[in-house]
């Protein structure tokens, strides 16, 4: 019955699609709604939007950027590569102007569009909604707008951070950059500065939800056992680069790391959303001295390339 029930209202959803939306050449079912006039895309670069998408059978939000920090792309008006996504529908737009517009997954299937199974049935349609906030000629211009709006979304992401601290009774020490460090022990010996290998345990879960997405303190996400980090070689997110100096063996705490010292409007996979807050239960098992690197070899010099004998054998299995 239940199925049934999903069924009809996706039949009733496509129904009211084709009833009142127009079609692209491709077949994209889409709606503009008017603005208040403002420049034209067809004759623009580049485009800042706010996007929205959501399964339209389970009226789960998939992606957004209301609210967050916007999209911003290039427009193909040449329509080349835009078949079957919302890109071929801008040219139409102006600034101010909003659209909704229903895909099918198993049509993006078809155009070859790599969707999870795990997210996106057969049969299912992704109901988008786009505002066109501003549109830019020039490169500079684009790039002095996302500066803009990073400094706008970290804002945003600091005070949602600091609103979770009071919530939990958590006292941090805020980093240079924003991250939020809660040391519940220092631990002992040297700290994990730069050029320091830090052993780390941790776990790590969405702040808005409480959802862990990874850890290495149990097998439970397949794999368990201190984590080898040298602090300050960038490979980690920055929140962990500018909170794992607080800690020296033995350490523990929380980093809480807002998104733009994260992975910012990256999505991780299925578990770690665009724009996440994130919090991390960390314990620091050791610091080490990093070694120091291999010396490089004498210019002009050649590694003599050393080959096994044309008679050699692999050893015998016993």
């Amino acid at each position: 019955m239940k199925k049934a029930i999903i069924a009809l209202a996706s039949i009733l959803f496509l129904a009211s699609c084709h009833a009142n939306y127009d079609k692209t050449p491709s077949g994209l079912v889409y709606k503009i709604f008017p603005g208040k006039g403002g420049a034209k895309l067809a004759t623009a670069k580049f485009v800042k939007l706010n996007v929205e998408y959501r399964i339209a059978e389970k009226d789960s939000v998939l992606f957004t950027t209301f609210g967050k920090f916007p999209k911003y792309s290039g427009i193909d008006t040449s329509g080349k590569n835009t078949a079957y996504s919302e890109m071929e529908i801008l040219p139409k737009c102006s600034v101010g102007d909003s659209i909704e517009f229903s895909l099918s997954v198993d049509t993006l299937r078809n155009h070859n569009v790599n969707l999870p199974l795990d997210i996106y049935a057969k049969g299912d349609h992704i109901k988008g909604r786009i505002k066109v906030i501003a549109a830019f000629n020039t490169r500079e211009e684009i790039i002095a707008d996302v500066n803009k709006e990073q400094e706008l979304e970290k804002t945003r992401e600091l005070k949602d951070v600091e609103a979770y601290m009071v919530k939990n009774n958590i006292k941090g020490q805020k980093t240079k950059n924003g991250a939020y460090v809660y040391v519940e022990n220092a631990g002992e010996g040297m700290k994990a500065d730069s050029g320091k290998i830090a052993m780390v345990l941790y776990k790590g879960y969405l702040l808005s939800n409480g959802k862990v997405f990874d850890t290495n303190m149990d097998s439970s996400k397949g794999h368990a056992g201190a984590y080898p980090v040298k602090v300050g070689a960038h490979g980690v997110i920055p929140g962990w680069e500018e909170g794992l100096p607080y800690f020296g063996k033995g350490g523990k705490g929380k980093i809480l790391v807002p998104a733009i010292l994260g992975y910012g409007p990256q999505p991780q996979g299925n578990d770690i959303p665009a724009n996440s807050n994130l919090v991390f239960d960390i314990e620091v098992t050791d610091v080490r001295i990093a070694p120091p690197p291999a010396p490089a070899p004498p210019q002009g010099f050649q590694r003599p390339q050393i080959n096994a004998p044309a008679t050699a054998q692999k050893p015998k299995q016993k």
